[in-house]
């Protein structure tokens, strides 16, 4: 353990890993910012594959950003920060995290409280039967869509992407209200690519994803993350913000993913985030609800459920589920897609572009809401570029063993879309 001062002169305590090897005349060969997704795996292929020195700091009591989870007091693992389901179309990431974890197979499913019915959501040849009282088939069940569909000559909100597609009473229904609450603006407000890509199906395809990966951590995402970071050459700094630190620990090199406007001390302004307050709950019996996540596209304050056991396949005679309230106010989750809110980010990346020795990679460093295998592909990609930036310094081949991972995943899917782990979208 080591000692700090805060601001206020109140001490806090600090958990390194691998401080043995850390000398008071160290200089780290990186000094990395969050031990989320990005953090965490350029830390490890800087150590493992470059044989640098990293020191990764963190200002939560945890590795593993949004994504950590942990056994709680009635021993079911939950994750703290709402569901994370990892699905990829990328062999290389899926791949690379192999390493570090064993995998259960799992398969997410959806379903939407409508009208005092729970249906698949996205919305699929059994949503629309069992919602009208209908028999269709696939085929009448598109001809059924086109019909209620309301072409809309310019296609610029999120509210006409979904109107144009599906008409307005779905859109009623099953979007326009979770939407508000999660981002506290109308769709009509909001860019075109948060609901650009929502899924709408005439098969009976139920699976909320269909990427050729879905899996879960077999011992869940906290045990990779502490395995990704598990090499002598990386020490892990908790309970620490950057700006505590910067000056205490000298290194050659910053990596930061955390948010992009605080590095730079706000200066045109704070970028808009949505936050999420999540109450959790155990419920003294086996199952509480008939799927992994219901939403709740109506009045209620909170936006969906999500009970544990279904992602985690743990056995347990009670069972653990989390309310989700977004709210404006906390944690940085969805940057909020507006067109002023770009704008503004494009300003901070021109200095993040000119700040030498410095780079920004991950979500919050970026302004972007990615997925999980997005993020560990940009990491990757991020990696090879240091690679080959010290390869034009020193002259020799670099390694390739992460090279192009980001072309095998969508990185065309948009910021804040439904498909995600966290379901920004309606």
């Amino acid at each position: 353990m080591i000692r700090l001062s805060l601001e206020k002169g109140r001490p806090r305590r600090y958990w390194v890993r691998n401080r043995d090897r850390w000398g008071a005349s160290s200089v780290f060969d990186y000094l990395i910012v969050g031990a989320g997704f990005a953090g965490s795996i350029v830390a490890e292929r800087l150590a493992r594959v470059s044989n640098k020195n990293v020191m990764i700091v963190d200002r939560r009591s945890h590795v593993g950003g949004n994504a950590y989870d942990h056994y709680n007091e009635d021993g079911i693992l939950v994750h703290k920060y709402g569901p994370h389901i990892f699905h990829t179309n990328s062999r290389q990431v899926f791949e690379y995290l192999s390493h570090f974890t064993e995998w259960r197979p799992y398969e997410h499913h959806v379903l939407a409280s409508v009208d005092g019915q729970l249906l698949p959501i996205p919305i699929n040849l059994d949503t629309l039967n069992r919602l009208y009282g209908l028999n269709l088939n696939t085929s009448e069940a598109d001809t059924f869509l086109k019909g209620l569909a309301e072409k809309c000559d310019s296609i610029r909100t999120s509210e006409d992407v979904v109107v144009n597609r599906v008409g307005r009473e779905l859109y009623e229904k099953f979007f326009r209200n979770y939407t508000r609450k999660q981002w506290g603006l109308d769709p009509s407000e909001l860019d075109a690519a948060v609901t650009s890509r929502v899924p709408i199906r005439t098969n009976r395809d139920d699976r909320y994803f269909t990427d050729t990966y879905q899996a879960m951590p077999l011992h869940g995402y906290t045990r990779m993350f502490e395995n990704i970071l598990d090499h002598p050459n990386i020490k892990v700094l908790l309970n620490a913000s950057y700006r505590e630190i910067r000056k205490a620990i000298p290194h050659k090199h910053l990596i930061y993913t955390g948010p992009i406007d605080e590095f730079f001390d706000f200066r045109f302004g704070e970028l808009p985030y949505r936050s999420l307050e999540f109450k959790h709950y155990t419920i003294n019996k086996p199952v509480f609800q008939r799927e992994a996540v219901i939403n709740y596209p109506n009045e209620h304050l909170y936006t969906r459920v999500t009970e544990f056991k279904y992602l985690t396949g743990q056995e347990h005679v009670k069972t653990s589920i989390v309310y989700e309230y977004p709210k404006a106010n906390g944690d940085p989750y969805y940057p909020v897609p507006r067109r002023e809110n770009t704008e503004m980010y494009k300003q901070y990346k021109v200095l993040a572009d000119s700040t030498p020795g410095v780079h920004f990679i991950g979500r919050l460093a970026t302004y972007q809401y990615y997925n999980m295998d997005q993020v560990a592909a940009q990491a990757l990609t991020a990696f090879s570029k240091l690679q080959g930036e010290r390869v034009s310094e020193g002259g020799k081949s670099p390694a390739t063993l992460c090279q192009s991972v980001a072309d095998n995943t969508d990185q065309s899917r948009p910021s804040a879309s439904i498909a995600n782990e966290q379901q920004p979208a309606a």
